[in-house]
């Protein structure tokens, strides 16, 4: 046990209220601020929030405070994607083995579910309405404006944890220490949430148990189920252009492009005009920094640190372990938080980095790939790699979604692993071709060679 700190999160969402948790648990006193109300008694803007896909790194982060258990009973399994081509016809693609799915989460429910936990603790406060609005890392001071009263706090802070997301303040004034690095990238694509609500008889109107994707090259809409028999559509939709956020202006134009676009949505859509006018638009930003801590004095974790686009369905997955990793750490504490920060922003910044080049690219093949069949043939021939030689291969998406192995590692392996799929699929033009003895003998060489080169790799990691 070191000696018990007084910690200051900024930032009440997933991350922060997690992080509570676990740093009272270690017998600390943990204040969290939170610029907006609680939003366990307000309703907070909608259409702004995409609906979460919890995996295997999130889930074994709630089992360290032995709730995994309790979520999984409020998420819904998702095992594959379920492709929906202009017709209408379906496609099924699982997203790995028999057994392995992510789940579909509430963000809210999930968010409200920790803030529940962490309350009854008296170890753990929250304050709500309280916006920071500047912070001075030298004499660990904060000030903060108060909603409810309107009027300005001064905070003085011992130890300081930024998750306040993606726009972090705490980060903001790191980035006026000497030589801060940072870069944050838009995509040029916003997104939008719409619904399709439950059926009459209060089911499904879709499968249940599937990630629904409408692929169509420009832009692309993806449907994950709630609990209620509804789903929370997601349109990801150019800014500008020709089909854009900014050409379609009213009621006439929406309902022409969705009819061309995704057809067999509209008739599940009964408020698409509604929810496409009133929601607004979310931007995608990826964000990227380092350090992420200052002296011993203040660290940055989740979004706060590494941003990323959503294509992975694993912005909170990545959060939730930070704190599983820092967790781990503090089993060897020896009471220099400076050491702690910078061992842990060192561990952390390849894998934060890694997932965000892997959520970009997902994006890609989401939105391109998934309805080509030649990439559907080739994901067939990967899943009998897999089958025969499971020791030897992992595809990217099951690195990333079903084990714990850093995300840096997964992308460095998935990079190896696509030139040997690519050499691979020059003999392949049918499942059956996948026998043939000289794509044995290709395949037979290729990872000989892999796994020499992953030896190498498992030794560094």
């Amino acid at each position: 046990m070191t000696m018990r700190k007084n910690i200051t999160i900024m930032g009440a969402g997933l991350v922060g209220s997690l992080l509570s948790l676990y740093l009272a648990k270690r017998g600390h006193k943990v204040d969290i601020y939170e610029r907006r109300p609680d939003m366990r008694k307000t309703v907070l803007d909608g259409g702004r929030s995409i609906n979460l896909a919890l995996s295997d790194r999130g889930f074994k982060a709630l089992r360290g405070i032995g709730i995994e258990e309790a979520v999984r009973k409020v998420a819904i399994p998702m095992h594959g994607r379920m492709m929906h081509d202009e017709q209408g016809s379906l496609t099924y693609q699982p997203y790995g083995k028999e057994g392995q799915s992510i789940y579909s989460v509430s963000r809210a429910g999930l968010n409200a579910a920790l803030m529940d936990l962490s309350e009854p603790n008296p170890d753990i406060t929250y304050h709500f309405n309280r916006q920071l609005l500047d912070l001075d890392l030298r004499q660990s001071k904060a000030t903060l404006r108060n909603h409810e009263t309107g009027k300005l706090e001064e905070l003085q802070t011992e130890l300081l944890f930024g998750a306040d997301g993606a726009f972090s303040m705490v980060r903001n004034a790191m980035q006026k220490t000497e030589r801060y690095n940072y870069s944050q990238s838009y995509l040029e694509y916003g997104y939008k949430e719409l619904t399709i609500p439950a059926a009459a008889d209060g089911g499904w109107a879709l499968e249940k148990n599937a990630l629904h994707i409408w692929p169509r090259g420009k832009y692309m809409m993806i449907a994950l189920p709630n609990l209620d028999g509804s789903f929370t559509c997601t349109l990801f939709f150019p800014y500008e252009g020709e089909l854009s956020f900014e050409s379609i202006k009213t009621d006439d134009d929406l309902l022409q492009f969705f009819l061309q676009t995704f057809p067999d949505a509209v008739p599940l859509m009964p408020d698409l005009a509604e929810d496409y006018f009133s929601n607004p638009i979310g931007s995608l930003v990826t964000v990227k920094c380092f350090p992420w801590s200052y002296e011993d004095k203040a660290l940055l974790i989740g979004d706060a640190c590494h941003a990323v686009v959503p294509f992975y369905g694993q912005g909170m997955n990545a959060g939730f372990e930070d704190i599983f990793v820092l967790n781990q750490m503090l089993d060897d504490f020896d009471g220099d938080w400076e050491n702690l920060f910078k061992a842990f922003e060192r561990s952390r910044k390849p894998d934060a980095d890694a997932i965000a080049d892997l959520a970009v690219m997902n994006f890609i093949e989401m939105r391109d790939k998934v309805a080509d069949p030649r990439f559907l043939l080739r994901k067939r021939i990967e899943s009998r790699i897999s089958a025969q030689y499971p020791d030897k291969w992992i595809p990217l998406y099951s690195m990333v979604t079903f084990t714990d192995l850093p995300y840096s590692y997964a992308l460095e392996m998935g990079r190896v692993q696509d030139k040997i799929m690519k050499k691979v699929m020059r003999h392949i033009q049918s499942v059956e071709d996948y026998d043939k003895p000289e794509v044995q003998k290709l395949l037979e060489r290729q990872l000989v060679k892999k796994e020499k080169l992953k030896g190498y790799k498992a030794q560094q990691v």
